[in-house]
């Protein structure tokens, strides 16, 4: 087969060459738009699920059919310990900017960009015992216009994430159309940000405001916005993204090979499903690897043999691999110890495909140690996105069949 017309595409974010299985997404993203379009109060957006199941490469494509309607967007990605009032800044003026030229009235945004210009420079309190809030003089958002003063720049997040998130729909609804706000990454938005984010949510919600954000982040991101307003799990909807079910994946590997005057055997199938699991990401990775090895159409069971350790090769230096070399000593024993968990009588059990947690007093109990002891590694991992926590007193993997792998690697 000729890797020239290789159509698969197993990178981070890279859109695949058929995007099966989100059909349902799509729709529900599509009445979203049209509701808000109509005047109807509607909520904002949620994805969630482990990687490598294309949390972004939906977020993507949500975003391309919010330009499609001729909304505003702008694309952030949340870093742990990193403010939010920066990002979301530079994201709005994206958003603008697309209105831009459709506004009758050019003093209305620059009234805005004024306000946008302010609300970036304004720091938190940094002093202790409450200090005043102090302009950042070195940092400039790029917008050619004076701050304004007294909108949006007071200093405390959650009361100017509201201001300026109102004015900013406010300029949409001057247009006819609205604002989406994408954030991916989003459960590593800091506790004070996200609480400000919720609050501007449900304050818009309430006004019917024109514009939403949709957020993508592992599957404890609903915890997450919990533990910041009690009052979250009514203000979003959640989307849970999840493996492919087999005729999603058959046809991420079969639409793009008919393009190409090429056909797979039903067991080449099967046994793709079988290695893959059905997570996008494997999808596309085992794709690549066994059209490469393939001489000839119709591929078979026997090609997919041949390449699967191929694939299992790059994703163990690339996919499992980069994660496993950021732990430290520490880290690494106790996600070992998580490992052994998901085996059931010597086998391996749905535990492995990270669909149930493990107890973090199981954990210690097998490294003969006080679950106090292991809270700084836990905290790591949880920070370090390769563990995270749903539910008190329960850790998983982030990564499907992270498991697997550690067993395999030498201690």
């Amino acid at each position: 087969m000729d890797p020239v017309r290789n159509p698969y595409a197993p990178g981070a974010g890279q859109r695949p060459p058929e995007l099966a299985g989100r059909g349902r997404e799509l729709d529900v993203f599509d009445v979203v738009l049209e509701r808000i379009a109509r005047g109807r109060p509607e909520r904002s957006l949620m994805l969630t699920g482990l990687r490598g199941v294309g949390k972004t490469v939906l977020l993507n494509t949500l975003r391309s059919e919010a330009i499609n309607h001729l909304w505003g967007t702008g694309k952030i990605e949340a870093r742990p310990d990193q403010s939010l009032r920066r990002p979301i800044a530079a994201a709005l003026h994206m958003a603008v900017r697309e209105l831009a030229p459709r506004h009758r009235a050019p003093d209305r945004i620059d009234a805005f960009l004024g306000v946008l210009k302010a609300f970036a420079q304004r720091s938190t309190p940094a002093g202790r015992g409450g200090a005043a809030p102090r302009l950042r003089d070195r940092w400039q958002p790029g917008i050619d216009v004076p701050a304004a003063s007294g909108r949006a720049d007071s200093g405390d997040i959650e009361i100017d994430l509201v201001e300026l998130l109102s004015d900013a729909a406010a300029v949409a609804t001057d247009v006819g159309t609205g604002i989406a706000i994408f954030i991916d990454e989003m459960q590593d938005v800091g506790a004070e940000d996200v609480s400000a984010l919720c609050a501007a949510c449900h304050e818009l919600s309430q006004l019917g405001a024109p514009l939403i954000v949709v957020g993508a982040g592992l599957p404890h991101l609903p915890a997450v916005l919990s533990a910041a307003k009690s009052y979250s799990e009514r203000l979003y909807r959640y989307q849970r993204i999840d493996r492919l079910d087999r005729i999603a994946a058959d046809q991420a590997l079969c639409a793009p090979a008919e393009r190409e005057e090429v056909e797979y055997e039903q067991k080449a199938l099967d046994l793709l499903y079988e290695k893959s699991g059905g997570y996008p990401y494997f999808v596309q990775a085992y794709g690549k690897a066994t059209w490469d090895h393939a001489p000839r159409s119709p591929i078979t069971a026997a090609d997919v043999r041949v390449a699967a350790p191929e694939a299992e090769a790059e994703l163990a230096v690339g996919f499992f691999g980069s994660r496993f070399e950021r732990a430290t000593p520490a880290e690494r024993e106790y996600m070992r110890a998580m490992a052994t968990l998901a085996l059931v009588d010597g086998e391996e059990s749905a535990r492995d495909d990270m669909d149930a947690a493990v107890p973090t007093a199981e954990i210690a109990r097998a490294l003969g140690r006080k679950p106090a002891s292991l809270s700084p590694a836990r905290d790591a991992l949880i920070k370090k996105g390769l563990i995270y926590s749903g539910e008190r007193g329960t850790v998983a993997f982030t990564v499907p069949h992270f498991g697997r792998y550690l067993r395999t690697q030498p201690a």
